[in-house]
């Protein structure tokens, strides 16, 4: 986006900005309401009250941060580009989230006045992207070669990438924490991994000194208490009523362990796979004697759940799967990856790379990287290294996690550098990726699906 626009998006969502309002914050806050573009979100806390003094909400860094500035009750517990433009004009783009350390394309870049702030702030005002610093692993298989980077911001020993900040909701159906799976350590109980997530993000992008122990653990027993899901969709209503299972009160109950339903044979009980991962919407099958427009939106969120159970993908060039497996080409379907049941997010650790960051979907907003496998000579091309700067491996260039997917309509854009701004472009991308063949109806059932989780 060239800057003299960027900066009228940025003046015209003060308009904007006030459609989307909270629904209600009155009484015990166990509960939050706030609307989206498809409907109602709703949060609850297992801990009995959401309390506002909890350490995630306190400024532990040097920079006016806390956990709360990029994870917001109202956008998923995430930030959005909209809302991010909203704080930009109340604040002239002073609000603690714009922060060159990661907030800004590069830290040394001019922020010196509100048009250079613009500027500055440019991947955070569009998509919601946050700076991430990578240096060159120890020992790594690779060789950056060279770096188209817009922002100069990256050299072959340490380079910025640039990702959407992960909900702080939903967390007990984790199996990896962050993107690139960094703070993850095998063997270590999710809450462990993420105290240490907790301790980098304050000394990181609040600047701050370590937390003591006593705050680390009250903003990880806050973060692990949360669960956010739709409670209510514009056109099909209430999403817990006529045996439906929307809704977050109904997702706190949804049994998870690590390895839950894994289709490789990771499940700890034994119990084989059953690709039909989702079953919140399965008793919308049949007809109600409601509305007839609700009834017809009901039954199109439930042809999206089992187009998204049942629809089969043959699934090719996926690096940490069909590689992994010997297989060129598997017959799977979206449970294959999203196979937490209920959650939709990987139930292991198992970083894929599923081609979002390969050269051809480059954007010029994104640096491009050239790198060669010192074995084999291999020469890659993309956007975003991922897992492989953090393992150093070769074969994990690309990959990332797969994220849990409820709650998504609160938290557009999508993917891990948000080069997805709607739930169909998201669609679309897998439609294109794999040679689905969607029709139109189908794309429209599975995005009122994925926006009813």
């Amino acid at each position: 986006m060239k800057l003299r626009s960027l900066c009228l998006a940025v003046l015209a969502v003060l308009v904007l900005g006030a459609t989307v309002r909270r629904v209600s914050a009155d009484g015990p806050q166990n509960l939050l309401l706030f609307r989206n573009s498809s409907g109602v979100s709703q949060t609850i806390t297992t801990n009995g009250t959401i309390d506002p003094n909890n350490a995630f909400f306190q400024n532990l860094g040097t920079n006016g941060r806390s956990c709360a500035t990029c994870h917001q009750a109202d956008q998923g517990w995430t930030v959005t580009p909209e809302k991010i433009r909203v704080r930009f004009v109340t604040t002239a783009g002073t609000d603690p989230i714009f922060r060159p350390v990661d907030g800004a394309t590069c830290p040394t870049a001019d922020v010196s006045t509100v048009r250079a702030r613009v500027s500055a702030y440019r991947l955070l005002l569009t998509k919601g992207l946050i700076r991430i610093d990578r240096p060159m692993p120890p020992n790594a298989e690779f060789t950056i070669l060279s770096i188209d980077d817009p922002y100069n911001c990256s050299s072959v020993n340490d380079i910025s990438v640039y990702r959407r900040p992960s909900p702080a909701t939903n967390l007990r159906f984790l199996s990896t924490v962050m993107w690139d799976g960094r703070e993850t350590v095998p063997g270590q109980p999710v809450t462990a991994d993420l105290i240490t997530q907790a301790l980098d993000a304050t000394t990181g992008h609040a600047q701050g000194q370590p937390p003591t122990q006593a705050q680390l653990n009250s903003i990880v027993q806050f973060e692990t208490a949360l669960f956010t899901a739709q409670i209510r969709d514009n056109k099909a209503g209430r999403l817990d009523v006529d045996g439906a299972a929307g809704g977050p009160a109904n997702l706190s109950q949804q049994e998870f362990f690590v390895g839950i339903n894994d289709p490789l044979g990771l499940n700890p009980k034994g119990t084989p796979f059953d690709p039909e991962a989702f079953t919140i919407f399965k008793q919308w099958q049949q007809g109600f004697d409601e509305d007839k427009d609700q009834r017809l939106a009901k039954q199109s969120i439930q042809r999206g759940e089992q187009i998204f159970n049942n629809r089969i993908i043959h699934i090719t060039g996926v690096a940490g799967l069909n590689d992994k497996l010997g297989i060129a080409d598997i017959a799977g379907t979206c449970t294959t990856c999203h196979d937490s049941p209920n959650v939709g997010d990987h139930s292991v650790v198992a970083p894929l790379n599923v081609g979002v960051t390969d050269e051809s979907r480059r954007t010029p907003d994104l640096p491009l990287f050239t790198i060669q496998c010192n074995t084999t000579g291999q020469i890659i091309k993309t956007t975003d290294p991922g897992r492989a700067m953090v393992s150093g491996k070769c074969a994990d260039i690309g990959k990332f996690k797969g994220p849990i997917l409820r709650g998504l309509a609160s938290r557009a854009p999508y993917f891990h550098d948000g080069s997805a701004a709607t739930l169909l472009a998201a669609v679309n991308f897998y439609d294109t990726r794999f040679n689905l063949g969607l029709s139109n109806q189908d794309k429209a059932d599975l995005v009122a699906f994925l926006q009813s989780l």
